[in-house]
């Protein structure tokens, strides 16, 4: 062990690969146990010092500490930059995702033409022509009029099988190839998702001008939910300072839905309680309910049973799942946590709507934990269905020498956007509310705010003065469509674990006697790949806190879709008031904007137009659009091989939810 630490600790990335291969396939003669054992602990160990860890190791212990924080904000950009890269080309190395990518660059004949991926990526040369022509207009707003000519952007949703009409490709698959030349792999993620791309029809076959994608939002970021509202102590404060009888009725309302929409038949047949008692109920009951919860999540470990949550949404399916050990768990819970909140509040006096009634009730501390917890569920209820995280948003070549960044962050929060998302979503049941109401339940997906976080720890430039006022686009004056920066996440997750090393732990963590608290159950809570990790290294006796620590903060943004988002968000208002309309003339002047606010004055500069002609289309092709793999031993690579583009062969103007909590 002690030699394979050593070859580790002095290796690099290239040497790491090796020695992990090597001595993976030596361990299988040890014992089952600390075989498996062992194989996590050199994952771990690989992984830590390909992300530049320091890791020191004598005859008695090894010593590990996360990378040095460096000043400069580009030397720690390029050193978070080549920690990404691992991972990346990992994926990259994959030998079904190598097949995909060549297929993609293989020309086949579809409606007489031929066609590959390339077919979707703009020439260089050709645009930059088109642009010298505008550059040499010298009043701006005929420069841009001309240039709303040459980029004529427009979103087209990438649905699971919707080809394209140009080249005959899958549009999940376009957008698919252009996700690898991302910095960032690839990850499925659970929850709600959305993938777009924003393409050109002024040139042949509507080139791809950038991808972009929505996701569930992350459940937990501390400086996010202060700004919402949904921070307890700002909650509460805000109560305080002017409580109103309006604030009563939001908090008895919401406490009475959040009880109706939890099944409780099979409790009352069981006996646990009668359906009088969750009007007033009592410390038994509730601590009765604790237990059950308890002694449920740990069946639930002990035979979690996936196929059973992965039944069709029928109403037989959703009664059946409110009946499986995670969601008579987690209804239990729910009920215990309501019904102490009703009874702390019945106790402070709270027993009618009104003003005095809820004064009263922050006034006692056991109340004012009652309302924390209703916030908690009402956050929980909204946050998956009303807001969505931008989890891809980027320009690609050449596209993105021209700030086509911007343009894909002003149309992520766009009407187009906006409209798909209702569609796909208006007849679809929460699984967890569903889950734990045991019927279906459907709540109107109304979007009125985006979130995203930075790839980096600064402020990334196609954020940066990201706004557009509202009424330039028919929206309510006065008011702005734009990232608000927020502040900063912790530091804290988990990207810096590999595939490899997640597989060896979920193998671990198969063999633990006491079951599985992670089983990638949705529905099971918050950040499995997270949670997964932290009981995988607790298991092997590792510091999973320091671990966890990987130290690249990222700047957290929030778009406001709507004027009352707030009041949305905590259940206070059904009526949404977007900020732009959900209009095709809305969508067309965000685009229109885009070109008068930083096409027009980009294309000014000599510089840029020289660096979009580098990304040319004939053999060999050497396009920032392509993707990059990294060469395989005793692969043969292809026939032409790409010109080297001096680093900007990949986009480098992307933004990625990272896996983090807290903030």
């Amino acid at each position: 062990m002690l030699r394979c630490i050593r070859a580790v600790v002095q290796g690099d990335g290239s040497v790491l690969e090796r020695v992990r291969t090597a001595f993976l396939s030596e361990v299988e003669d040890l014992p089952a146990g600390v075989a498996l054992e062992t194989r996590v602990l050199v994952c771990i160990l690989c992984d830590l010092a390909g992300q530049k860890w320091h890791l020191r190791v004598n005859a008695a212990q090894v010593q590990i500490a996360p990378p040095e924080q460096l000043e400069s904000a580009e030397a720690r950009r390029a050193q978070l930059r080549s920690q990404l890269l691992v991972e990346r080309d990992a994926q990259l190395r994959d030998p079904a995702v190598r097949r995909f990518v060549r297929e993609m660059e293989r020309r086949r004949l579809v409606g007489g033409r031929w066609h590959s991926v390339y077919s979707l990526m703009r020439d260089g040369r050709e645009l930059g022509a088109v642009i010298d022509a505008c550059a040499s207009i010298e009043s701006i707003g005929e420069r841009a009029g001309a240039l709303e000519k040459v980029i004529r952007p427009y979103v087209q949703m990438a649905e699971p099988e919707e080809t394209c009409a140009h080249t005959g490709f899958r549009l999940m698959d376009i957008w698919r190839y252009f996700r690898y030349t991302w910095t960032t792999p690839q990850q499925s993620t659970p929850g709600r998702k959305m993938c777009f791309l924003v393409r050109d029809s002024a040139a042949p076959f509507h080139p791809v001008i950038g991808i972009g994608a929505l996701g569930s939002s992350i459940v937990q970021l501390q400086c996010r939910d202060q700004w919402i509202g949904w921070q307890a102590e700002t909650f509460l404060g805000r109560l305080r300072k002017c409580p109103t009888a309006g604030d009563a009725r939001w908090l008895h309302g919401a406490l009475q839905e959040l009880l109706r929409d939890i099944y409780i038949a099979d409790f009352i047949k069981a006996g646990i309680f009668k359906r009088r008692d969750l009007k007033r109920p009592n410390p038994k009951l509730i601590k009765r309910l604790a237990d059950i919860s308890r002694r449920e999540r740990a069946q639930h470990h002990l035979y979690p049973d996936r196929q059973k949550h992965k039944e069709g949404a029928s109403t037989t399916a959703w009664l059946h799942l409110a009946q499986t050990p995670l969601f008579r768990a987690k209804r239990a819970l729910a009920l215990a946590e309501l019904l102490q909140a009703r009874l702390a509040l019945q106790e402070a006096g709270f027993t009618t709507p009104s003003k005095a009634a809820l004064q009263r009730a922050l006034a006692d501390r056991g109340a004012s934990a009652g309302i924390a917890a209703v916030l908690r569920r009402v956050k929980a209820s909204h946050a998956g269905v009303n807001m969505m995280d931008i989890t891809i948003c980027g320009a690609i070549a050449p596209y993105n020498t021209l700030l086509g960044g911007k343009l894909v962050g002003l149309l992520s929060a766009g009407p187009d956007v906006v409209r798909a998302y209702e569609r796909r979503y208006r007849t679809t049941a929460s699984i967890i509310a569903s889950s734990l109401g045991g019927r279906a339940i459907v709540r109107p997906p109304r979007l009125v705010l985006l979130g995203t976080t930075s790839l980096y720890d600064r402020a990334p430039s196609q954020y940066n003065r990201l706004r557009m006022p509202a009424e330039v686009a028919g929206g309510v004056p006065g008011l702005q469509l734009g990232f608000e920066e927020l502040g900063k996440t912790a530091g804290y997750g988990s990207f810096h674990f590999s595939q490899i090393t997640m597989k060896a732990f979920e193998q671990l963590l198969a063999r633990n006697q006491k079951g599985r608290q992670v089983n990638s159950i949705f529905g099971e809570g918050v950040n499995p790949k997270l949670r997964k990790v932290r009981s995988a290294l607790d298991a092997v006796g590792m510091p999973s806190d320091l671990l966890l620590r990987h130290g690249g903060r990222r700047v957290v943004y929030g778009i406001p879709l709507a004027a009352n988002f707030r009041e949305v968000l905590l259940n206070r208002a059904e009526r949404v008031r977007s900020i732009v309309p959900k209009t095709d003339e809305a969508a067309a002047a965000i685009a229109a904007f885009w070109v008068r606010r930083w096409l027009t004055p980009r294309v000014a500069n000599p510089e840029v137009r020289d660096a979009i002609r580098e990304h040319t289309l004939v053999y060999p092709i050497a396009h920032g659009g392509r993707v990059q793999l990294p060469a395989v031993p005793g692969e043969e690579g292809p026939l032409f091989a790409p010109a080297e583009l001096d680093g900007r062969a990949s986009v480098d103007a992307e933004i990625e939810i990272p896996m983090v909590v807290g903030a």
